[in-house]
């Protein structure tokens, strides 16, 4: 997948621009631009029509304080290559994980406590909060534009100015000793065949792998789903990382809905090679890793220079190392491009976000559960 970021033009500028005419040429694109900085202007949105303005202004700030949803490993090499590439920046990241930690951190924002931070994370449990605390800036129109090379899909097509940097899927995890090829699940529907009924395999009572489908089968759909995959009585868990090693022990036969990440961290600790996965479609997939702005950033210029640098190739390996395997589908060449790639996706993206907590509750009731769990 591959996203361009030259503005389109006709073939008549083309034309002119092989035969002498690049000064038309250059003035289409600045039109182009001015045209593109009206418009987000309209919205409510600041636009820098280059790149270079952008550099010159981060180096002035001269520094760049962040919050991510990052593992210290990914924040260590991240931190060494961003100022390796950009040493005029001095780069502070503290990382931040969890329900708790996010909602202490929204508390600190809508208080004014938080103020020396320019780039926050954007917990999904209270996406909707953050956008009044952040600056407007129009992210998706510079990314559109060439003036940041973002892929487009990566940010909110509604709220311009939140870009998310990684992305996770679900996979079905197997034991290769316990499960005989001819009985691996080859689609959603299988594991509603008579075999797998009277604890055959495991599902969380976190539903994040069957919300997931309701992006491509709608919700009623994955409701009636969902019913019909607790009548076949799994073995109810919670978490993934815990299964899979039981899995690994020959405690369990099946999974479904660990994440990818998780499932191949624990190959990593299987040197027997007993656990394997399938990917089922349509893939549910979700949009991580959510930073924005913040509205006092006294640095915004020098926060601009790393959401480039994180959608980039070499952030992405990063990524895929560290994380590990959550690099975003949008940025060829990835694991997690690569992995999906041809596949039919379910994909929780940015108009999904408010739905996501509504549709895991119905769901934990359509298993029979008489209250549903906070996701975290």
């Amino acid at each position: 997948m591959k996203f361009g970021i030259v503005p389109r033009v006709s073939f008549s500028l083309l034309l002119g621009l092989f035969v002498g005419g690049s000064d038309t040429f250059a003035a289409s694109v600045d039109a182009d631009l001015e045209k593109a900085g009206k418009e987000a202007e309209a919205k409510g949105y600041a636009f820098i029509t280059s790149h270079e303005e952008i550099v010159t202004k981060a180096k002035m700030e001269g520094g760049l304080r962040v919050l991510a949803e990052m593992q210290a490993a990914n924040i260590k090499a991240s931190t060494a290559a961003f100022i390796k590439k950009y040493p005029f920046i001095k780069l502070h990241i503290e990382q931040i994980t969890g329900t708790d930690s996010a909602q202490r951190n929204i508390l600190e924002i809508k208080s004014g406590a938080a103020m020396d931070w320019d780039i926050l994370h954007l917990s999904t449990d209270f996406y909707n909060e953050y956008i009044p605390h952040l600056k407007r800036i129009d992210l998706l129109g510079m990314a559109r534009h060439g003036v940041l090379r973002i892929p487009p899909p990566m940010i909110d097509p509604i709220n311009r100015n939140i870009v998310a940097f990684f992305t996770r899927f679900q996979v079905t995890a197997y034991n290769q000793r316990l499960v005989p090829p001819n009985r691996i699940p080859k689609t959603w529907e299988d594991l509603l065949k008579p075999e797998f009924k009277g604890r055959k395999f495991a599902a969380d009572i976190r539903p994040t792998e069957i919300a997931g489908l309701a992006a491509a089968w709608g919700l009623e759909k994955t409701l009636d789903f969902a019913r019909r995959i607790s009548a076949q009585q799994p073995i109810w868990v919670r978490g993934g990382t815990r299964t899979l090693t039981a899995i690994i022990a020959g405690e369990i036969p099946i999974m479904i809905g660990p994440n990818f990440g998780s499932l191949k961290r624990a190959q990593r600790r299987d040197p027997t090679d007993i656990l394997h996965y399938v990917i089922l479609e349509p893939v549910p997939l979700r949009l991580t890793l959510a930073e924005a702005i913040h509205a006092t950033s006294k640095r915004p210029h020098a926060a601009l220079l790393w959401f480039e640098w994180m959608a980039s190739p070499e952030a992405q390996k990063y990524t895929d190392e560290h994380e590990p395997f959550d690099s975003s589908v949008y940025v060829r060449g990835g694991a997690v491009e690569q992995e999906l790639r041809g596949r039919k996706l379910s994909v929780m993206g940015w108009e999904h976000h408010q739905n996501i907590d509504q549709w895991q509750a119905k769901i934990f009731e359509a298993y029979g559960f008489p209250k549903a769990e906070k996701s975290r």
